[in-house]
């Protein structure tokens, strides 16, 4: 009976110990969606890029003056375990938070971040090589509660003769600055555009060779205009220049073809399905184009 009682009286004593166990938490990282944006600049002779044959399919450039300035504000976020009330926010605190935010995007001086708009949360950032070179690379930034997140780094292509400030048509240079994306297309069927996405299998069909000797078929299969000098609300095949003529037009991201473009910026035609998928008009997304240079102003 001692010994019995003497047993049950460890056991009782042992157990609160042995029914502790060690717990771990795990917060996961924030999700990141990207979409390395390759730029690849297309030169044509007949259609497309350029605004130097027929109006069917035309893709070069001018600049949009739809695009407004500022920066986003980012949601405030309350450390865990806290329940110390924040001080309200001043309008000085909220731009300076702003600005913290859009400091994220790389190589983006002061000048270029306040062209982007405030609702903006999807930026394609296209930064050339050099201000004469044809080669770029381009990245899809999305943003979230942390600020702006990267997709993957894609090669792209440009215009010919590289950048300018003051694009004509048939100047062979891309423009630089912030534009917006509202509209799609192209010669294949809509591969799950969010964009409105106008396919038309004449008005974007392209033969030829490019600078290079390459083949252009198929540049247009996929394409997102660029407003540069471009209807917004209309086909990326749609005429109008608001900013006349003189200004060119059709400046688009299309499939790139493996050597420079007229003004576009053009990618591999995997990235450009993805870009399709991934902007969304509520997110209000925009590309920001431009040689590394250039953008840091």
């Amino acid at each position: 009976m001692a010994s019995s009682t003497s047993r049950l009286f460890r056991r009782r004593l042992r157990a609160p110990f042995e029914n502790r166990r060690a717990t771990t938490s795990i917060t996961p990282g924030p999700n990141r969606l990207g979409i390395t944006a390759a730029v690849l600049a297309l030169s044509i002779t007949l259609a497309g890029c350029g605004e130097t044959g027929t109006r069917a399919g035309t893709a070069d450039d001018a600049r949009s003056a739809t695009v407004g300035a500022g920066g986003a504000s980012p949601a405030e976020s309350v450390a865990p375990g806290t329940t110390q009330a924040r001080p309200p926010q001043t309008s000085a605190d909220t731009e300076a938070s702003a600005a913290s935010v859009l400091a994220r995007l790389p190589g983006l001086g002061p000048g270029t971040l306040a062209e982007i708009p405030k609702k903006a949360r999807q930026v394609v950032l296209v930064t050339g090589e050099g201000r004469d070179s044809p080669t770029s690379q381009v990245v899809l930034y999305q943003r979230t509660g942390a600020g702006w997140e990267p997709g993957v780094t894609w090669p792209a292509h440009n215009a010919l003769k590289g950048w300018t400030d003051d694009h004509h048509s048939g100047d062979l240079h891309s423009p630089i600055g912030v534009f917006t994306l509202t509209d799609a297309g192209g010669r294949l069927a809509d591969p799950g555009a969010k964009l409105p996405y106008d396919q038309s299998r004449g008005g974007f069909t392209i033969g030829g060779t490019g600078f290079e000797g390459e083949p252009l078929a198929g540049s247009f299969d996929y394409v997102v205009a660029i407003n540069y000098n471009h209807k917004v609300g209309t086909s990326p095949l749609d005429w109008t220049r608001p900013l006349g003529a003189g200004k060119g037009g059709g400046i688009w991201l299309h499939v790139d073809h493996g050597g420079p473009t007229h003004g576009c910026v053009s990618l591999a035609q995997k990235h450009m399905k993805e870009l399709l998928r991934t902007l969304d008009p509520a997110q209000h997304p925009v590309i920001v184009m431009g040689d590394a240079e250039s953008l840091k102003r």
